[in-house]
């Protein structure tokens, strides 16, 4: 019974092996001039102002939240299709059910305002 794991472990084994090496060799022969303008934060261009710990609106969080939730279920669809054939009519129903309790979340959803963006 664990033969049938050995290729899952060896590929782990390889890929752990391969990113060990990879970091090693990067700290090893990789430049090593700190300067204080490479260790300022940048992002997009731009030079940051204000505190890094500044309080972000609930609204942020809770758009991310909601595309996560519907990227996933996006997921499942796609995965659905590909064995709608063997699925037949029963995973045909189910997976109605499953869009139209989705649908109504996104309405709900949709209804409070939790897409709006102000």
């Amino acid at each position: 019974m664990l033969q049938d794991y050995l290729p899952l472990f060896v590929i782990l084994v390889v890929g752990f092996a391969v990113a060990l090496i990879a970091i090693l060799l990067g700290m090893l022969f990789g430049p090593r001039r700190p300067t204080p303008r490479k260790a300022a934060p940048y992002e997009s261009g731009i030079v940051p102002y204000g505190p890094g710990r500044r309080r972000v609106p609930i609204r942020f969080y809770l758009v991310a939240v909601l595309f996560i939730l519907f990227d996933v279920e996006v997921i499942f669809v796609i995965f659905w299709a590909a064995a709608a054939r063997q699925l037949g009519w029963l995973g045909l129903l189910a997976m109605l059910v499953f869009l139209v309790v989705l649908e109504v979340a996104h309405v709900y959803a949709w209804k409070k305002g939790a897409l709006e963006w102000d």
